[in-house]
């Protein structure tokens, strides 16, 4: 750090210094202001869940059956999705208690691989990733919950926009607001979307016990729509992970989870191979009333299945999809401003968002910039020619991720792993994660091209906003005033613990 970022930090600490003598903190206490530990089993659980279950589900089969080519097919990229996500969240078991810092991928690979990787993932992340993402969740929100006012056509654009940007703003504000409250939201939501996906497979489960399976009959299950090509199964695959995204969002919120150590595995155990079994169901649920040509004629399948099995009360389907999206929104929300508070701990991103509220101890300038980026996202335009750009990107930052658990078992051989996998599980993940990305890159080279291009990007603006250290006065300036109207008026502060206290566990001593 050159010493015009340490006078910039300097006067942050303090600005801190002059709100902890004001008695602003909340525990009577000057001396400590830290994120607070809140996260059990049971919220880590339902981080995972409610992360992964969100929009996907409810968007992706129409683009895995579409590229897969059949039912049979389609069903086998959704059982192989969920395997794939298990072997790499094994793979995340092992970073998050060797490297026991908040902010997932990011966190790891600048830790492994140094602070250009890092920044690039990082770069992509926040740019266009999580806020594309949570613009398509929002989005899925407002159709279903407004597709009972509009029975026999699409909601109205500025109807959608409007009510996903008011949904993201409320639920930035419970999150800045109180950890406590958004975790809860979590929670409950997350059972509520359980049991919507629950009322689905029940109800396939019925139709298949009154023999109506012909859909899923080996002989018609197998027979394709259109000639399946290794390109077109790359990206059923592509859009499949789009609906299981979200497995690795525990590790972003390492520092909060009670125990770490113990329950950043247990939740990943048993969180992937619930979702993976429920997503499956619900896809045989689908074909047990429904064709292949309505499904891919469908532009909103579960409110589809519901008029087709619930009758007058096919009203309860995009309620409870609705219900779904939202505790969605509020875990990529949760998860996502953690991401930017580990870039901006580092120093690549502004020192600002790394503060958090002196009473409330929450991330708010974090949280206000991905709400900021989402509603750009928003106001662009139709976001669903997006979601190939970030599978892609998505990707690729998993693969960058699981080879550098493999470098780093080279690098620190000696470095004591409370859980270390079989070398076959990041292995078998990075042989996969190659085949799928070089025929993705195959199929789809404008698609996977542009979202190469989107991460390069971040070259220039990391050698401008963080290698350059000698920067003008003049911006050195702008940017202390910046940070300093920012603490006064969020109230917020660095949080207590330093970062460099964070290390990874201990080599293992010489006998």
């Amino acid at each position: 750090m050159d010493g015009t970022e340490t006078n910039q930090r300097n006067r942050a600490k303090m600005e801190q210094q002059k709100m902890l003598d004001s008695g602003g903190n909340q525990s009577g206490s000057k001396d400590r202001v830290t994120l607070k530990k809140e996260i059990g089993l049971l919220s880590a659980c339902a981080i995972i869940i409610g992360n992964i279950i969100g929009s996907g589900i409810f968007i992706s089969p129409k683009g895995v059956l579409d590229h897969a080519g059949s039912v049979g097919f389609s069903l086998i990229v959704w059982v192989l999705g969920g395997g794939i996500c298990a072997l790499g969240s094994l793979c995340y078991a092992e970073l998050g208690v060797t490297i026991p810092k908040s902010g997932g991928d990011y966190s790891y690979v600048t830790e492994i691989f140094g602070g250009l990787v890092g920044f690039l993932l990082l770069w992509s992340a926040v740019l266009i990733m999580y806020p594309t993402t949570l613009a398509v969740i929002a989005l899925t929100f407002s159709n279903y919950v407004l597709q009972p006012a509009f029975p026999n056509c699409l909601p109205p654009f500025i109807a959608t926009r409007l009510l996903s940007t008011a949904c993201v703003m409320f639920l930035t504000w419970v999150n800045c607001s109180s950890v406590r409250w958004g975790t809860r939201i979590q929670d409950i939501f997350t059972v509520g979307k359980l049991l919507a996906l629950v009322l689905i497979i029940v109800v396939g489960m019925i139709q298949i016990a009154k023999g109506h399976y012909d859909a899923l009959e080996p002989q018609t299950a197998f027979e394709f729509i259109k000639d399946p090509s290794v390109g077109q199964i790359a990206l059923a695959f592509l859009q499949a992970s789009f609906a299981y995204s979200g497995w690795n969002f525990l590790n972003y919120v390492t520092e909060e989870v009670v125990e770490p150590r113990k329950n950043l595995p247990r939740a990943i155990y048993i969180s992937i191979p619930l979702v993976t079994l429920v997503y499956t169901l619900t896809n045989i649920a689908y074909f047990s009333s429904m064709s292949p040509q309505e499904l891919l004629e469908s532009n909103a399948v579960a409110v589809t299945f519901g008029e087709k099995l619930l009758g007058v009360f096919s009203w309860v389907m995009p309620i409870s999809v609705a219900l779904s999206t939202f505790g969605g929104i509020n875990g990529y929300l949760f998860t996502s401003s953690r991401l930017c508070f580990s870039g901006a701990r580092e120093g690549h991103l502004p020192y600002l968002l790394a503060m958090i509220h002196l009473k409330s101890c929450t991330p708010i300038p974090a949280l206000l910039v991905c709400c900021t980026a989402t509603i750009v996202i928003l106001c662009i335009g139709d976001t669903h020619n997006l979601i190939n750009y970030v599978s892609f990107i998505n990707y690729l930052s998993y693969g960058v991720t699981i080879a550098g658990l493999l470098y780093y078992r080279w690098k620190k051989p000696k470095l004591v792993r409370p859980i270390k996998v079989n070398l076959l599980v990041p292995c078998s993940y990075l042989v996969f994660w190659a085949v799928l990305l070089g025929f993705s890159l195959y199929s789809e080279p404008v698609v996977c091209g542009m979202g190469l291009v989107i991460m390069l990007t971040g070259v220039p603006i990391y050698f401008i906003g963080v290698q350059w250290k000698n920067k003008p006065h003049w911006i050195s300036s702008a940017v202390e005033r910046v940070t300093y109207l920012g603490q006064r008026l969020f109230y917020v502060v660095f949080p207590q613990d330093d970062p460099s206290e964070i290390q990874p566990l201990t080599e293992k001593s010489e006998l």
